[in-house]
């Protein structure tokens, strides 16, 4: 039989765990809360990709290669530094995200990675996507435009597939 001090202490923990458990209860139903508006959906952008090489590959001379030790020998030599990303995105004819990122990694060869959650209101949207991966100062290297219906709460998520070089909206 538990003494009198054991009791009490046993007493005590109940009541702490008790508390605990209703504090756990009580905040795991309350507040409520939404992400989304019930009159809203969401459009999120992500894209993590490779640019393209900023500078070409080129071939090494004899004489190069005859200096470099032999596990360093290779025909072609290719700077690993890439280009950064520069996304735009506009919905129903007016821009909102231009973004750059740049390559990650400490050589800079590492994928550009872009992403952007945008709320926006339930309905017919038209969104246009573009992509710049290359050093050019202007244009864009890929482009998708399309026309999406939005429901309520509903998640269009646009990626870009660098295996098949184009924009996905899912």
């Amino acid at each position: 039989m538990p003494s009198t001090r054991q009791a009490a202490t046993w007493g005590a923990q109940g009541v702490l765990y008790a508390a605990f458990a209703g504090f756990l209860a009580l905040f795991s139903s309350w507040p409520d809360f939404r992400s989304l508006q019930p009159d809203e959906g969401l459009i999120t952008i992500s894209i993590a990709h490779h640019g393209q090489r900023l500078q070409p590959c080129r071939e090494q001379s004899l004489e190069e290669l005859a200096r470099l030790p032999p596990n360093m020998r290779v025909a072609s030599r290719c700077p690993r530094e890439r280009a950064p990303l520069l996304v735009e995105v506009d919905i129903d004819g007016t821009t909102v995200l231009r973004q750059r990122a740049e390559a990650s990694g400490l050589s800079r060869d590492g994928a550009g990675k872009l992403y952007r959650r945008m709320p926006m209101p339930v309905g017919v949207h038209q969104v246009r996507v573009r992509l710049r991966d290359s050093n050019r100062s202007e244009g864009f290297d890929y482009v998708r435009e399309e026309q999406v219906e939005l429901r309520p709460a509903e998640i269009l998520v646009v990626d870009f597939d660098s295996e098949q070089r184009e924009f996905t909206f899912k």
